[in-house]
């Protein structure tokens, strides 16, 4: 199975992507088989780019609330 460990979105001419590290967990030993993939995808569902705008958004609020 497939975890994920670290997930970044941004915002480039292509549009909005995501960068998404995982490690592979083998479900019978539980052990990691594989570590730190990543792997990057341009979002182009009106959904999945509404969210990534969403959290750049709270992103930017964390950000303004840390300068006050």
């Amino acid at each position: 199975m497939k975890k994920v460990t670290s997930v970044t979105v941004w915002n480039d001419s292509a549009g909005y992507r995501i960068s998404v590290t995982y490690s592979v967990v083998d479900e019978k030993t539980r052990k990691v088989t594989a570590d730190n993939i990543r792997e990057n995808f341009v979002l182009s569902d009106d959904g999945e780019i509404a969210t990534a705008a969403a959290v750049t958004a709270l992103a930017q609020t964390i950000l303004n609330e840390a300068e006050a």
